[in-house]
């Protein structure tokens, strides 16, 4: 099971610190994308996803909770 972060520049090097691979985002279209990549990783089993990130992208988030059982998208 692996793990996948998405949030701003800080977050995502101290997580890729740690072995996490991540995506940075700004933008709404951005962090959109980041889930949906990260939903598509048959082995990602955790995305960490920062607050700012994820008031970007809440209601693509919801979306992937409630169609998919993994990954568990965790706000950090």
């Amino acid at each position: 099971m692996r793990f996948f972060c998405i949030g701003g520049e800080d977050a995502v090097r101290g997580f890729r610190l740690a072995g996490v691979e991540g995506r940075v985002v700004s933008d709404p279209a951005g962090a959109a994308a980041a889930l949906e990549e990260a939903a598509a990783l048959e082995d990602c089993g955790v995305v960490l996803i920062t607050r700012e990130a994820l008031a970007l992208a809440r209601a693509r988030a919801e979306g992937i909770r409630l169609e998919r059982e993994r990954p568990l998208i965790a706000e950090i």
